[in-house]
């Protein structure tokens, strides 16, 4: 085999992994976002209140700025 034709093999196998990592890359993050979504107003007020806070909304909004600002 000529240097050509093993590096033209080798670059499309290249782009054939880099396309079919993307594609289970994605079906797996869209699996896990299913699985554990991101947290948001709803699931705050509902923690505070079983933590038997009564929440009001600067606080919910603190709550959602500093997981915010931590991530």
């Amino acid at each position: 085999m000529s240097w050509p034709f093993v590096l033209l093999i080798a670059v499309g196998a290249l782009i054939v992994g880099a396309l079919l990592g993307f594609f289970i890359s994605q079906r797996y993050f869209k699996r896990y976002l299913e699985k554990n979504p991101p947290v948001n107003e709803k699931m705050v007020r509902a923690m505070m209140t079983q933590m038997g806070r009564k929440p009001s909304e600067k606080q919910v909004r603190q709550v959602l700025n500093a997981m915010n600002q931590h991530k």
